[in-house]
Formats: C-alpha cells, structure tokens, sequence
C-alpha cells in the first residue's frame, strides 16, 4: 500500500513540473557595408519554437545584423553538432 502511494505521489509531482524543453535555431545572416556573413546558433524561448523568425529577426536586428533565413529549430542534443560552424556566433544573440 504504501509503495503504491509512493509511486502515485511521484507520478503527481512529475506531472506538476512544467515542460521545459530548450528549443534553439540556427540562422543565417548578413550586415552591409562592407558585406559580411554569419551562420549563428540561438537560445530561443519556449514560445517562438514553433515560428523562430520574427523573433530571431529582431534579435539579430537590435545588434545591426539582417536575418537571411532560419535554417532550423532542435532540441539541446543539436548543440554539439553545430558549435564549431556557429564559431564566435555559438548562442551569442
């Protein structure tokens, strides 16, 4: 009985915890004058995985950079994979 209380109290508890899945994009993007170009990786919240753009956009725009394109969104086992192409723009914005 109380080895089922425990578990059902671990269940409730697991459940209560709010998903938190880190969500990142990986972006390419330009500044003028001269040109220049840049592959990133960025930390997004929860709420802009779905749709990155406009969110990346204006964080890349607050900086003087122009968004070119969202190449994709992953989870954190992308991270690694990504890291040394992303070089000095590895979750910089």
């Amino acid at each position: 009985m109380r080895l089922r209380i425990l578990a059902l109290a671990a269940t409730l508890a697991a459940l209560a915890l709010p998903a938190q899945a880190a969500c990142f994009a990986d972006y390419k993007a330009k500044q003028d004058g001269p040109l220049r170009l840049h592959y990133g990786v960025i930390e997004l919240p929860d709420s802009a995985c779905a749709n990155p753009t406009a969110e990346v956009r204006a964080r890349l725009a607050a900086q003087g950079w122009t968004l070119l394109n969202v190449v994709s969104t992953f989870g954190p086992e992308g991270l690694n994979a990504r890291r040394a192409n992303a070089g000095p723009h590895f979750l910089r914005y």
